[in-house]
């Protein structure tokens, strides 16, 4: 009575959800949880369930890149997951946007790989407006350090032969880049669920994400991040409580 690729149950899972990328970071942010209970480990996709302040919750993990992300998001959504916040890392673009810092994505750029085969180029990635606004309210609420905006959503971490169009994403105010929230946002829109994306920047420079060389490579291992993302993942986890206190579950669009 299991999903066949990330093993979580097909029924009885909570509606409200923080994803992660990293197994590890699940099991870190289910640490936080009361009762916590893992209930499914296949590869890359490691799932918890608990409750936060009384709510039932689920985390779980996706992996790295958003083809192997949507698997996970149309999973949970199969088991019952109605709301849905990524808790990230992230590269900054955007001048004033500093290391451990949290970005609450109102959008992202469909660079992805994966939602072209799902929708036309024209259809956005975009949050539900009462994610975003419950993600902030938790910021506030915790005096973190965080700024909103669109986000880059990108396949290739490193880069290949082909210029990258950085500067002028970061022209345009572009925030952030990272690997999955487009996925969740266009997956969420088209089947009536409530998502909201969360990043931790883990570099304050873009251009170290993808020129190792001339960096002397990528260190995401520093303390402040490791400091942004335990302040993150409680600020998620009270958004999720916000957005149930707040917000009925959406309507479920027939497919």
């Amino acid at each position: 009575m299991t999903l066949p690729l990330t093993g979580v149950p097909r029924t009885g899972l909570p509606g409200h959800a923080v994803v992660v990328g990293d197994p590890a970071r699940a099991a870190q942010l289910a640490a936080l949880l009361d009762a916590p209970k893992e209930v499914a480990h296949r590869r890359e996709y490691r799932t918890f369930t608990g409750t936060w302040q009384g709510l039932p919750v689920v985390v779980a993990s996706h992996g790295i890149g958003a083809p192997g992300a949507l698997i996970l998001f149309q999973e949970l959504a199969r088991a019952g997951v109605t709301h849905l916040i990524r808790l990230g890392t992230a590269g900054a673009i955007r001048d004033g946007v500093g290391d451990g810092d949290l970005v609450i994505a109102d959008a992202a750029v469909r660079d992805d790989g994966v939602t072209q085969q799902l929708v036309p180029a024209e259809y956005p990635a975009f949050a539900a407006p009462e994610a975003v606004l419950a993600l902030q309210r938790a910021a506030r609420a915790a005096e973190a350090p965080y700024h909103r905006g669109v986000v880059w959503t990108r396949a290739a971490f490193q880069p290949g032969f082909l210029p990258l169009p950085g500067e002028a994403y970061a022209r345009a105010g572009v925030a952030a880049i990272e690997m999955e929230l487009s996925a969740l946002y266009v997956f969420a829109a088209t089947h009536g669920l409530v998502a909201g994306g969360a990043l931790v920047v883990d570099g304050a420079n873009a251009d170290e994400l993808v020129d190792e060389e001339a960096t002397g490579g990528y260190d995401p291992h520093r303390g402040v991040v490791a400091d942004g993302v335990t302040r993150g993942a409680r600020i998620t986890l009270d958004a999720l409580r916000l957005l149930a206190a707040d917000v009925p579950a959406p309507p479920r669009h027939a497919r």
